[in-house]
C-alpha cells in the first residue's frame, strides 16, 4: 500500500495522477486538514505533524509514503527519511521538491520562477536543487493568499487572477512557473488568463506519479500488486467537509473519510462523535 501525505487537500492532486499512473496499486491517503496550513508554521512544529503523520500511515501498512506536501518536503523530508527510512530499513520516504526540479529545469531555457508557501520559498530547497541540475536562474515568490482562495472555491475568481498578477510581478523575464504548492494546479484557468504569453506553467504531480511508478520498476520489494486495489483517506479535520471538498482536488468521490486525531502525540482514530463541543475542560 502507497501512503501519500499532505497538509490537507492539496496532496490530492498528487494522489489524482498515482491513480490514474499506478491503478493496480492500494493507497492510503492522510489529510492533516484540522491543523492545515502549514506554510506559516514554524519547522519544529511542521516536523512534529510530520513524525506522526509518516507514523500513522505506517502503522496502516503502508512501507511506502509519498510526502505530497511541498512545504513538508522542502523543509522535513531529509529528516524523515533519516528517522523512518535509514539503512537496513524497510519503509522509505519520498517527496516532491527533486522531481519538481527535475522537470522545471527540463522545461526551462533557462530562468525559473517559483510560487509557493512562505516556508517552502524561504527553506531555498528549490534553489540548492536546480542548481544541482544545471546553470538554470531560480526566482521565488511567497504567495500566501493563494491556498486560501483555493479553500473557499475561489480559485477562478476575479480575486484570484487579480492576487496571481501581483505575485507574478515580482517574477519578471521567467519562461517557466513552477506550482510549489499541490492547491495551485486548481488555479489552472486564472493562470492561463494572467500567465505572459512563451511562459510554461508546470504541475508537478504528473512528473511525481511518473517517478514513482519509476522508483517501484527499481525497487521491487516495494512493489505490491493487488487484484483489488483498496483506496482509503483519512483526515484530522472534518470528514464531511474533508470529502465535500477533496473531490474537487481528486476530480472524483473519495471514499468515506475516516477521522484521526492527535492522541498523546500521535495520530490515532477517533469517531466524530467523540469530538468535544462547547467549553472543554481537561
Amino acid at each position: 500500500m502507497i501512503g501519500v501525505y499532505d497538509s490537507g487537500y492539496g496532496g490530492l492532486t498528487v494522489l489524482r495522477h498515482i491513480l490514474a499512473r499506478l491503478p493496480e496499486r492500494s493507497t492510503c491517503y492522510l489529510g492533516d486538514s484540522g491543523r492545515a496550513p502549514y506554510g506559516g508554521r514554524d519547522v519544529h512544529t511542521i516536523l512534529d505533524f510530520a513524525e506522526q503523520a509518516v507514523e500513522r500511515l505506517f502503522d496502516e501498512g503502508c512501507q511506502l509514503v509519498v510526502v505530497a506536501c511541498h512545504t513538508v518536503s522542502c523543509v522535513g523530508l531529509r529528516h524523515l527519511q533519516q528517522r523512518y527510512a535509514g539503512p537496513g530499513s524497510h519503509r522509505r520516504v519520498l517527496g516532491v521538491a527533486i522531481p519538481g526540479a527535475e522537470v522545471a529545469t527540463q522545461t526551462s531555457r533557462g530562468r525559473i520562477g517559483l510560487l509557493a508557501t512562505a516556508t517552502t520559498v524561504g527553506s531555498g530547497t528549490y534553489i540548492t536543487e536546480v542548481a544541482k541540475l544545471g546553470p538554470h536562474t531560480l526566482v521565488s515568490r511567497a504567495a500566501g493568499l493563494l491556498a486560501p482562495l483555493v479553500e473557499e472555491g475561489w480559485e477562478d475568481t476575479p480575486i484570484a487572477r487579480d492576487a496571481l498578477r501581483r505575485y507574478l510581478a515580482d517574477l519578471p523575464g521567467i519562461d517557466t512557473l513552477l506550482l510549489g504548492c499541490t492547491h495551485y494546479p486548481l488555479l489552472a484557468n486564472a493562470l492561463a488568463d494572467v500567465v505572459p504569453e512563451g511562459v510554461s506553467v508546470l504541475d508537478p504531480a504528473p512528473f511525481v506519479a511518473e517517478r514513482l511508478a519509476d522508483w517501484l520498476q527499481r525497487h521491487p520489494a516495494f512493489d505490491t500488486i493487488d487484484p483489488t486495489p483498496v483506496h482509503r483517506v483519512m483526515c484530522t479535520g472534518n470528514p464531511e467537509r474533508f470529502a465535500a471538498h477533496g473531490a474537487r482536488f481528486l476530480g472524483r468521490p473519495l471514499p468515506e473519510v475516516e477521522t484521526i486525531a492527535e492522541v498523546d502525540g500521535r495520530l490515532a482514530p477517533r469517531d466524530p462523535s467523540e469530538a468535544p463541543t462547547g467549553q472543554v475542560v481537561r
